[in-house]
């Protein structure tokens, strides 16, 4: 039987998401937006395009939030993005407004699915849509590792000339300022980095990966990222889907793991057809500890704020 998957929210990631699921043939899509004639237009023009790509599958585009109905996995890009003069909360608020009514549809509609929750502040996004949907800590995450872990990938291989299909990179952390590189636990092909470039130049590199949103903000100037995110959501829908078992970073609920519990944030998982199917604890220095702690913390800020009403 053919898979289905689910992206709410047409804009430019959720389009992006929509059409790197049905070119790589790994499911049926649904791309659904309240702004009437949009999703209805966008996958039209996609599934013109179908047969160029020698696969079959259908994509749709509806305004109902029903039409995640038979869904395996729900991809949540839906959201505004950041624009001047407005504040981190003025952003939760506005995105809490768009989580809500889309987790409560997911939960009467696709009772069994999958999410993987996009839309920023992300791991406040993701904590909300697993409060609100009710579904277990492994059916809810947020991507964010995968993507600040590939753009380090990406800098690595500008920097030293490799393919950056041969550098292995992990980022833990909330998505945002505080994120925590780990060029500890980088590689080209096994060879650490540090044996590549030296310790200041890597420093850079990690801080222009903190910084990785922001940077094409300025210079797209009217948007933000989209074809990075989309590919790296769908990366966590083909693990799922196709039950890789890939071990990458996810944001995920922690329960005392790492010393943190009762918020969504990026660390390594085994993520397959069980969703997070395991929470894989890495030896940290005191150091690596206490950068992933504050990044813990500002996450756990957002997270209070958003439950007192902002």
């Amino acid at each position: 039987m053919k898979h289905k998957v689910a992206v709410i929210g047409a804009g430019n990631v959720g389009a992006s998401a929509g059409l790197y699921i049905a070119e790589r043939g790994l499911a049926d899509v649904v791309l659904i937006d309240i702004v009437e004639g949009m999703p209805q237009g966008k996958a039209l023009d996609m599934q013109q395009a179908a047969p160029l790509w020698h696969r079959g599958g259908r994509i749709e585009g509806s305004s109902d939030f029903a039409a995640v109905a038979g869904a395996e996995v729900v991809v949540m890009t839906a959201g505004f993005p950041r624009k001047p003069g407005m504040s981190r909360s003025d952003l939760l608020k506005a995105n809490a407004d768009i989580i809500r009514p889309a987790a409560e549809a997911v939960r009467k509609h696709a009772p069994q699915a999958f999410v993987v929750v996009v839309t920023n502040p992300l791991d406040v996004m993701a904590h909300l849509f697993w409060k609100v949907s009710g579904f277990p800590k492994s059916r809810v995450m947020g991507m964010a590792g995968i993507l600040d872990s590939t753009r380090f990938r990406a800098f690595l291989a500008m920097e030293l000339g490799v393919s950056g299909a041969d550098i292995h990179a992990m980022v833990l952390g909330g998505h945002g300022d505080s994120m925590v590189p780990l060029p500890r636990y980088t590689t080209v092909n096994g060879i650490p980095i540090g044996q590549l470039l030296p310790a200041e130049r890597i420093a850079q590199i990690a801080q222009r990966t903190r910084d990785g949103g922001a940077e094409i903000v300025k210079l797209l100037k009217t948007g933000s990222a989209y074809y990075a995110p989309a590919m790296s959501a769908v990366e966590m829908v083909e693990a799922i889907l196709t039950d890789q078992k890939r071990l990458v970073p996810c944001s995920v609920l922690l329960e005392g793991e790492y010393g943190m519990r009762d918020l969504f944030i990026g660390v390594p998982v085994v993520l397959g057809a069980k969703g997070v199917e395991k929470i894989v604890p890495l030896e940290l220095t005191a150091e690596e500890t206490a950068a992933l702690q504050k990044s813990g913390k500002d996450v756990a800020d957002m997270i209070a704020e958003l439950s007192v009403g902002v």
